[in-house]
């Protein structure tokens, strides 16, 4: 019998952390809309320096237009957009060994927040 016990108590223990981890994400909201249109945020040096300008850069689906990325920034987040900007970044060829091949294409958006709100998924600035 006390074999089970100890496996119960571990479960326990599993379902803790889980949840703790869960708690680490911040003010960010689930939405099935904005994960059709947000991929992730952009981590770059630029973009980190572009975080001082109420700025924040995300990689967005091919399908996305400035009005669903506005919509999905301020559903999840929780703050007003102000503007967006959307750049395609062209497919590159890269050499792997003796081998060519293709870095995929990616489009990406700049969105500008009104003054005084931050995104804290972004610490950072130079």
């Amino acid at each position: 019998m006390a074999l089970f016990k100890d496996t119960t108590e571990k479960k326990e223990e599993k379902t803790v952390k889980e949840v703790s981890s869960s708690k680490k994400t911040g003010n960010v909201k689930q939405s099935s809309f904005a994960g059709r249109i947000l991929s992730r945020p952009r981590v770059t040096e630029k973009a980190y320096a572009l975080n001082t300008l109420n700025q924040y850069v995300f990689v967005i689906t091919k399908e996305s237009t400035k009005g669903s990325v506005k919509r999905a920034v301020e559903e999840v987040y929780g703050v007003n957009v102000e503007k967006v900007r959307i750049v395609k970044l062209p497919a590159q060829k890269r050499v792997f060994g003796k081998n060519i091949g293709t870095k995929a294409a990616i489009k990406k958006a700049i969105v500008s927040v009104k003054k005084g709100q931050t995104i804290e998924l972004f610490k950072g600035g130079m």
